[in-house]
C-alpha cells in the first residue's frame, strides 16, 4: 500500500491510433478518415472492448473495410481491446500474422492507385508501441525492451526528419511519442529499481529537445526521491517551480502545472514523514480540479498514516462517488479495500458491496479481484 500514485493509462492518445501524418490533414473528422473511427475511438474511451472486439469482428465480415489504412485502424483497436482483456496470446497471433511493419506493403507509395502522392508508413504508432510491449505480457522482458528501444530509435528519427523539413506540427508529434516511449521504458526500468538508466533518460531529454518539460523534471526528482537523493530532488522540483515563473508550462495547463507543483512538494513532506503538510497540499490540488486521482489517493494514504482511517476512507469513497470514471482504478479501490480492512470486523460485506457496484460501472478492464473478497 505505498504512496505512489494510480498509473495513468499508458495508451497512446487517440491521434496515435490514426494512419500516419499524411492522411492527417485533409480530414474533418475520424470518420472521415475512416469508417465509423469515430464510434470506435469512443467505446475505448467508456472502456467498452468487447463492444470493439464486435464491431471489428462485424466490419470485417461485412467487408466494410475498403483501403488498406482502414484496415490497419481496425486492426488496432482490436489488439488494444485484446491487451485491455488480457488475452495476450491472441494478441502475439494477430500481430505475427503482420509479420514486418516495416514492410513496404503497409507504405502509401505501394498503393499509389489509394493515395495518389503520399508517402512513409501507414502503420498507426499506437500498434507499434503494443508489438514492443506486448513480450513482456509473455514473459519475455528484455525483448519488450529491445523493441522499446528500436522504437525510441524510430521516433527520434522522424523528429529529426519533421524538423528538417519544416513540419512544425508534425515534429511536435512525434516529439510527444519519443517522450512517450521514454516514458514506458523508465517504467520497465524502475520496476526492477534500474534507477541509473532512468535518470540518464530524462537528462538526455532535458538536455536535448524537451528541456521546457516540467512533468519530466519532476520525473526527475521522484526517481531522486527514490534513490535517496533528496536534495537533488528538491532542486528539481525547485526547477520546476522556476518553469512555472517562466512561464515554461510544457504541454501543462495551468491547472495542472500547479497541482504538479503542490504534489511535488507533498512528496518532499511525505519523505520526511510530515503528513499534515502533505494532506495540506494535495487539499490545494483537489480544491483547484476535483478529479486529480493523484492527489486524492495519496490524501487518503496520508490521512491513514495519521490515524484517521474514518476521514481517510470518506476521501476516497466520495472520489469514486463524485468523478467513479477517473477515480475506479485497481490502485485507488485496493487502497479503499485495506482502509475497510483495517477499520471494520464486517469488512467483507462491506467489500461485497463495493464489489457490486464496481460490477455495473467499470470498464470491461477493470480487474474485479482487487477488492480481495
Amino acid at each position: 500500500m505505498a504512496t505512489d500514485a494510480p498509473s495513468e493509462d499508458s495508451t497512446p492518445a487517440a491521434d496515435g491510433f490514426i494512419a500516419s501524418d499524411p492522411l492527417s490533414s485533409p480530414f474533418g473528422s475520424l470518420n472521415d478518415l475512416c469508417y465509423e473511427l469515430s464510434s470506435l475511438q469512443e467505446l475505448a474511451t467508456r472502456g467498452s472492448w468487447r463492444s470493439i472486439l464486435d464491431k471489428v469482428s462485424r466490419a470485417r465480415k461485412l467487408s466494410l473495410l475498403q483501403k488498406p489504412h482502414e484496415h490497419l485502424c481496425y486492426f488496432s483497436y482490436n489488439v488494444l481491446a485484446l491487451i485491455k482483456l488480457r488475452r495476450y496470446g491472441d494478441v502475439s497471433e494477430e500481430l505475427a500474422s503482420l509479420e514486418d511493419l516495416d514492410h513496404s506493403i503497409y507504405q502509401y507509395e505501394s498503393h499509389p492507385d489509394v493515395y495518389p502522392g503520399r508517402s512513409g508508413s501507414m502503420i498507426p504508432f499506437a500498434l507499434r508501441w503494443i508489438h514492443a510491449e506486448i513480450p513482456l505480457k509473455l514473459g519475455k522482458r528484455q525483448e519488450t525492451l529491445d523493441r522499446l528501444y528500436t522504437l525510441l530509435d524510430f521516433a527520434r528519427t522522424r523528429v529529426d526528419e519533421k524538423g528538417s523539413r519544416g513540419l512544425g506540427v508534425s515534429a511536435d508529434v512525434w516529439k510527444r511519442r519519443e517522450v512517450f516511449v521514454v516514458n514506458s521504458i523508465i517504467g520497465h526500468h524502475l520496476s526492477h529499481k534500474e534507477f541509473g538508466v532512468c535518470v540518464s533518460l530524462i537528462r538526455q531529454l532535458l538536455s536535448g529537445r524537451c528541456r521546457d518539460d516540467p512533468a519530466l523534471v519532476s520525473k526527475l526528482g521522484c526517481i531522486q526521491l527514490q534513490i535517496g537523493d533528496l536534495e537533488g530532488a528538491k532542486a528539481s522540483f525547485e526547477l520546476v517551480e522556476k518553469m512555472g515563473k517562466e512561464e515554461r508550462l510544457g504541454s501543462l495547463s495551468e491547472i495542472e502545472f500547479k497541482n504538479l507543483v503542490n504534489r511535488n512538494k507533498a512528496l518532499v513532506y511525505l519523505v520526511g514523514k510530515d503528513y499534515v503538510s502533505a494532506v495540506r497540499e494535495y487539499e490545494e490540488c483537489i480544491e483547484r480540479d476535483g478529479s486529480d486521482v493523484v492527489a486524492i489517493n495519496n490524501k487518503a494514504l496520508c490521512l491513514m498514516y495519521l490515524r484517521d482511517l474514518s476521514d481517510s476512507i470518506k476521501v476516497l469513497e466520495n472520489a469514486l462517488e463524485r468523478v467513479p470514471t477517473v477515480a475506479l482504478n485497481e490502485t485507488l479501490v485496493v487502497n479503499l479495500c485495506s482502509m475497510y480492512e483495517l477499520a471494520y470486523v464486517n469488512h467483507s460485506d462491506i467489500k461485497r458491496t463495493l464489489s457490486n457496484w464496481i460490477a455495473r460501472v467499470a470498464p470491461d478492464d477493470f480487474d474485479s479481484s482487487c477488492t480481495r473478497i
